[in-house]
């Protein structure tokens, strides 16, 4: 190989990984920890970084099913009301029925991939849009939730285990941390290894041309909508292990915490394009500007003002790099 054939080889790969989705995101985030560093001394210690990771542990869970389904060029609205519901089952029917407390985690992650069968199968056997179906869903799982209790009920300690903790140099970390970590990379894995991952991308790029190659659309939809709906029980799981209590009312913004954290990753909302480290980034931008302005003493609505404002702009230039292909 000639020393010029060499260069061009080199400056190539150097184009690829510029040109790659989770670059912006992680300049912004790198940007985003540096302008909070400079503004409080807490903000890069130890306990504070931990304590990031924590925040944002369950919203960036559930943002991996809200990637998956954003990926086929749909969206889901109800993914925090399901996560509530079966959270507080799980916790409910082990604190006050003596339900053995891992089988009722079983029993509320049936609850989830339930909701999220339903949403798949709508979405493909009535030919319903994922926003209307979904946004549907949202309320009927918002109801039931406060239908079957109003209460916040103590977790079982069973159930609290993603809340422990162990030392790492000195700093504390949750298993609830790890556990999130290690989801973000068997996912990473599976949409970059494995053909379920590639015919994601194929239905999400164009799905007529995935129909004619072979790949059964609508029973990988509803794979997908299932598969999303088993990770919401497993955010819910680790929510659990955060506050070590099943809360009727909470999360009641998370399906627009997790659109965000997949927005600023880089995934595009017309599908096809994107990747789940993109949005363990996204999550981590929103985790940081929420804790940063935090310590900096700003009150929390401005918080929500500055994150509407990163959505809007992430989504302004997917919307831009988008017509420029075209």
């Amino acid at each position: 190989m000639s020393e010029n054939t060499e260069h061009l080889s080199f400056v190539s790969r150097i184009r690829q990984i510029l040109l790659s989705p989770i670059v912006g995101p992680l300049v912004a985030l790198l940007a985003a920890s540096l302008f909070f560093a400079t503004r409080t001394e807490r903000f890069l210690s130890g306990a504070n970084i931990s304590l990031i990771f924590q925040q944002s542990g369950w919203i960036a869970v559930l943002a991996i099913g809200q990637t998956l389904i954003i990926l086929t060029a749909g969206i889901d609205l109800s993914n925090g009301a399901v996560m509530t519901l079966g959270s507080v089952v799980m916790v409910n029917i082990a604190a006050h029925n003596g339900v053995n407390p891992y089988v009722a985690v079983l029993i509320g992650f049936l609850i989830t991939g339930g909701f999220g069968l339903l949403n798949g199968l709508l979405v493909t056997q009535l030919r319903l849009p994922p926003f209307i179906v979904t946004l549907g869903t949202l309320n009927v799982a918002f109801a039931l939730t406060l239908i079957y209790t109003v209460e916040t009920v103590v977790a079982p300690s069973e159930q609290t285990i993603f809340g422990q903790i162990f030392r790492l140099g000195g700093t504390v970390i949750t298993y609830g941390t790890v556990a999130m970590l290690l989801l973000f990379l068997l996912m990473w894995f599976i949409l970059r290894e494995t053909p379920f991952g590639r015919h994601i991308y194929a239905l999400g790029n164009n799905p007529e041309a995935a129909r004619l190659t072979g790949i059964r659309t609508d029973r990988l939809l509803i794979a997908v909508y299932t598969l999303a709906g088993l990770i919401y029980g497993f955010a819910g799981l680790i929510l659990i292990g955060r506050t070590g209590v099943g809360d009727p009312n909470a999360a009641q913004t998370a399906n627009l915490d997790s659109i965000t954290a997949v927005v600023l990753g880089g995934t595009s909302l017309f599908g096809g394009r994107g990747n789940v480290l993109g949005t363990l980034i996204g999550s981590l931008i929103v985790g940081v500007f929420r804790n940063g302005l935090q310590l900096m003493g700003i009150p929390s609505i401005y918080q929500v003002l500055i994150t509407g404002i990163l959505v809007i702009l992430a989504v302004a230039v997917d919307q831009l790099s988008q017509r420029a292909k075209r």
